[in-house]
């Protein structure tokens, strides 16, 4: 395939997610686990997962433990995804989700993560550097290990961009800050991250949009607010959009943002309209709260979705 459908996903935190059910969960007492299930995860794993299903090409890479990197592998091929990640000495972290279906409420339990080298680093740069040349989105996301410095998401943004691919980034903090000083293509922070971003609390949605504004004609092409269940503010050179999604029987919201983020990238690999992918991501990242599993088995149930997402233009 061309060039302007590869897309590469980058996760250098991933996870091995072990999500179960627990009705009442109570610290400090006994909790009965009513069913569970374990999948490869991580941001852009679960990303890149979810674009297969559009019948697109990705490459996936990161930092993944050596150690226990199998169920990873197994996936990897049973997705038919190519395999670029930097194995790093030890085990990929596990993370813990309990999933309340009475409270709706969902407790992250969250081990330690791997600890790349600066090598390792310098090894991930060089395959990134050489995937984007072949690719049109790269896309990085997540959190970072302990011992990668957060200057690292800036540096990999202008790495890509010099190569020609658009670099989209959905993570937070300093990180986060990193990235949109290199100036992405595209970025995701929910409102508490712009906030921070822009450093004053936004309290309504006129003032979210307005910063998100901002952001867009400092150069970033598209800036998505995540707003949870209210819905998320889409923002690009053209328009600004205000997505609500339908109402929705909520089992979790693992994977929703990764969802929303594949949902914009597939759209513009397939050419769909700004209002398209808006709608699309909206009704995929509402699919995916209402079930366990980070990521869609099948586009079924977001596809039922899309009529039902609200869309309207913000007046700023």
């Amino acid at each position: 395939m061309s060039k302007k459908n590869r897309i590469v996903t980058v996760t250098m935190n991933p996870a091995i997610d072990l999500a179960c059910t627990v009705s009442d969960f109570t610290a400090g007492k006994v909790n009965r686990v009513e069913s569970y299930q374990t999948d490869a995860a991580g941001k852009g794993v679960n990303i890149a997962v979810l674009l297969r299903k559009f019948g697109l090409p990705v490459t996936v890479t990161g930092f993944l433990g050596q150690d226990n990197a199998g169920i990873f592998e197994k996936m990897f091929r049973e997705q038919g995804l190519e395999d670029w990640f930097v194995r790093v000495p030890g085990e990929t972290r596990i993370g813990i989700k309990v999933l309340d279906p009475r409270t709706e409420t969902t407790t992250d339990i969250n081990f330690p993560g791997l600890a790349p080298d600066m090598g390792h680093v310098e090894e991930l740069t060089a395959a990134i550097e050489k995937l984007a040349a072949e690719a049109s989105i790269v896309v990085i996301g997540g959190s970072l290990p302990a011992t990668v410095g957060p200057e690292t998401v800036g540096e990999l943004v202008t790495v890509i961009r010099e190569q020609g691919a658009k670099p989209v980034v959905d993570t937070s903090g300093p990180a986060l800050r990193s990235a949109v000083d290199s100036v992405p293509w595209l970025i995701k922070p929910n409102d508490d991250e712009l906030a921070e971003l822009v450093g004053r609390p936004l309290k309504t949605i006129s003032e979210i949009a307005r910063e998100s504004w901002r952001m867009n004609r400092s150069g970033i092409a598209n800036v998505v607010i995540s707003l949870g269940a209210r819905g998320a503010l889409f923002v690009n050179d053209e328009e600004e959009l205000f997505a609500t999604p339908p109402e929705i029987e909520p089992v979790s919201t693992v994977g929703a943002g990764d969802a929303m983020i594949g949902g914009l990238v597939a759209g513009t690999a397939l050419g769909l309209s700004f209002r398209e992918r808006v709608r699309l991501a909206t009704a995929l990242s509402a699919a995916t709260v209402a079930q366990a599993a980070p990521s869609l088995e099948n586009l079924d149930r977001a596809r039922k979705l899309e009529d039902r997402v609200t869309i309207e233009t913000i007046s700023l």
